[in-house]
């Protein structure tokens, strides 16, 4: 027995009142409940023992009845029992405890908690005691629970081997032993229809063999299966899947295989619509070419503004088309949004940006029919949609005469319409029809990419300038300015940051750093490195030590490709002296009134996460001294390398006007105008200036 513990609840209550059907209730419930159940008389003597319980003994119920624990179990559980039942008749309102049975011989181990047992009194009809209630609830789930979790942590490690979107799990012969409620969502089988070998069914009648084969074969030899085949959905398409999974060794036996099916219908279908485009234009040389410029553009249209333009001039040039058209569907509301500015003119006098799918012309029909819609001429688009009036108005006041709609798909799906409009009678060949098509995909594919683009964007923007700092700190002394300018619209943004923040020690500390990389990955990684240094910063500042810190927790949490640079200073604002530690950034710009602009050069030092040691230099800005750390994108472009770079920035800071270098801020505006004139920003420009004034002053708000 394990501690006996008590507890202050109520009594057991009495039941009382029971007619025959309840009588029979119970009695059923006693015998056939698959909890524990006995009861003992005040001499500790069982009077009844259900199934459940005898089984638990070792006994059969008839063996129990009448007589003592010590008369049926072994010596320790006699004990046991008997310890609880006199502890309810002194008094105890209830005993539980945790306890394996040793003469149930259950298959579990004597320290192993099977069986949870709690004893509590029985009352009569006049409220006094009369015997001890017994109740034993089987445990043994624990011990599935942990195995499960045992085998869950080795299918995760395996997994990471895999590309997994719907995970599965089969038996070291092959079979599948238990459900998988992803798979049944997709193909729309039954748990029965799915077990054994009953996924097969589900595969493409025409890859059943090839892939069973190849499954047999990964069994028998235990290796890795890998296999790409189609897969009936539940709808009755089919889709194209990845299929690989890998055995599972302990001990040197297989105990189960592991794998992940990932539904690759998209690339497939854009592979397949390549492969066709190929075969199709072996002939058309020229069209060919078209296509693959057109393909060009659109790879270099990087937003959804890109693609329409992209899409307008590719029509124009390789199609001959007098206007083209690029909508986007709205699942929800089931409306076209037409993404042109100047929309189409589908009504006299109006410019439709915006339709239903139950509105009568060619791009709803491509849509709704997913399907090249395609009229040569007036009578032919009045024939294709049943002489509707608004396409006869339509037809009466537009210049247009011919028209191809495409709908725009993403794994079979439309997502959107395509649209051409001829000036004059149009036939449609079957070979510029696989052209058009051809196009339409690479301009969903481009769209897709384009919204995801500017979403990615969007976010990590506003991510980028939700960690840079809202204003700089006042210090007495010295003035703070920043300047920070993300690259054009088109360009992803990077990981550049800069920070300034007042010492516990009196002294005022600045960074300005760089992130290597585009998008989130490079501003979640400067979100990092910041918030690192700022606490490192206040418990160690000196920049040596600051450094080395960031080294520690680069090397743990960072990847090696995430290159990070970074220029960190301590001040004094009083004297301007300081002291400079430098992992393999630009070096800082000291621009003074009476002097040469010069960079501040220290010894060369590599990036975080490299192991060096790390030294920091002594540093000082001189009254009416400004010290201008930067980012690469001042400096460096595709026509510009940095060392020609650094040198114009010399150049262009020896030419400021006293004015420009007496006011951080004017100096800033001045070499970010003086270094980008004739030149496309590229990349992130961000600066920080800290200006000693020449003589004591408030600080500039």
């Amino acid at each position: 027995m394990s501690t006996v513990s008590t507890e202050t609840s109520v009594p057991f209550p009495r039941v009382s009142g029971l007619g025959p059907a309840d009588s029979a209730l119970l009695e059923t419930l006693l015998k056939e409940a698959p909890i524990g159940f006995a009861f003992f008389d005040t001499e500790a003597r069982f009077q009844r023992v259900n199934r459940t319980l005898s089984t638990i003994y070792g006994r059969g119920e008839a063996d129990c009845e009448g007589r003592t624990p010590s008369d049926v179990l072994g010596p320790a559980d006699a004990a046991a029992h008997e310890a609880a039942i006199a502890a309810v008749l002194s008094g105890e309102p209830v005993v539980t405890g945790e306890h394996h049975l040793a003469a149930a011989c259950q298959g579990g181990s004597a320290t192993d908690p099977n069986w949870a047992m709690s004893w509590f009194p029985t009352h009569g009809v006049d409220g006094a005691v009369n015997g001890v209630a017994h109740i034993a609830v089987d445990l043994s789930d624990r011990h599935k629970v942990e195995v499960a979790l045992r085998r869950s942590e080795e299918r995760y490690r395996s997994l990471l081997r895999a590309s997994n979107q719907i995970v599965w799990a089969a038996g070291p012969d092959g079979r599948i032993n238990e459900d998988c409620a992803e798979w049944r969502a997709v193909t729309g089988q039954s748990y029965e229809e799915y077990l054994g070998r009953g996924w097969l069914d589900a595969v493409h009648p025409d890859d059943r063999e090839r892939v069973e084969r190849d499954w047999d074969d990964a069994v028998a030899d235990r290796t890795v299966f890998d296999a790409t085949f189609r897969i009936r959905t539940r709808s009755g398409d089919f889709r194209h899947y990845q299929s690989r999974a890998v055995p599972i060794m302990r001990d040197g036996e297989l105990v189960e295989w592991v794998g992940a099916n990932t539904d690759v219908t998209t690339q497939r279908e854009a592979d397949e619509m390549r492969h066709r485009l190929t075969q199709q234009l072996g002939e058309a040389a020229l069209r060919t070419v078209r296509l693959q410029k057109a393909t060009s553009d659109l790879a270099e249209a990087l937003t959804v503004n890109e693609v329409v333009r992209a899409m307008a001039e590719i029509g124009q040039s390789a199609v001959g088309v007098d206007r083209t058209a690029v909508a986007l569907l709205d699942r929800e509301r089931l409306r076209l949004r037409v993404l042109n500015p100047e929309g189409v003119p589908e009504i006299p006098g109006v410019r439709t940006r915006e339709s239903g799918l139950d509105y009568p012309n060619a791009m709803t029909m491509a849509v709704r029919e997913r399907k090249p819609f395609i009229a040569g001429s007036p009578l032919e688009m009045r024939a294709l949609l049943d002489d509707d009036p608004d396409v006869v108005t339509f037809l009466e006041h537009t210049d247009e005469r011919a028209w191809v709609a495409l709908p725009l798909l993403s794994a079979g799906l439309p997502i959107g319409a395509l649209r051409f409009a001829f000036n004059r009678p149009r036939d449609i060949s079957e070979e510029e029809k696989v052209f058009l098509e051809a196009l339409a995909g690479q301009c969903a594919l481009a769209l897709e990419r384009a919204t995801l683009f500017e979403r990615e964007h969007r976010t990590a923007e506003a991510l980028q300038k939700s960690l840079l700092p809202e204003a700089l700190p006042d210090v007495r002394g010295i003035r703070m300015r920043a300047f920070y300018r993300s690259g054009t619209q088109h360009v992803q943004v990077g990981g550049d940051w800069y920070d300034a923040f007042p010492l516990p020690d009196g002294r005022v500390a600045g960074v300005l750093g760089d992130v290597m990389g585009k998008g989130i990955k490079a501003a979640t990684g400067m979100s990092r490195v910041r918030n690192a240094l700022r606490a490192l910063a206040f418990s160690m500042p000196e920049p040596a030590d600051v450094l080395s810190g960031l080294d520690r927790m680069f090397e743990a949490t960072e990847r090696e490709e995430q290159i990070t640079t970074l220029a960190y200073f301590v001040l004094e604002s009083d004297t301007g002296h300081g002291y400079l530690g430098n992992a393999g950034h630009l070096p800082p710009l000291l621009v003074a009134p009476d002097a040469v602009p010069r960079l501040v050069e220290t010894e060369p030092a590599t990036p975080l996460g490299l192991t060096s040691p790390r030294e920091h230099h002594k540093f000082f800005v001189p009254p009416g001294n400004t010290v201008v750390l930067y980012s690469d994108g001042l400096v460096e472009n595709r026509k510009r390398a940095v060392a020609s770079g650094l040198e114009e920035l010399v150049s262009v800071a020896s030419q400021a006007p006293a004015e420009v270098v007496g006011d951080p801020q004017k100096m800033l505006e001045y070499l970010v105008e003086g270094m980008l004139a004739g030149y496309e920003q590229d990349d992130d420009v961000t600066l920080l200036a800290v200006h000693v004034p020449a003589t004591e002053a408030e600080p500039d708000n």
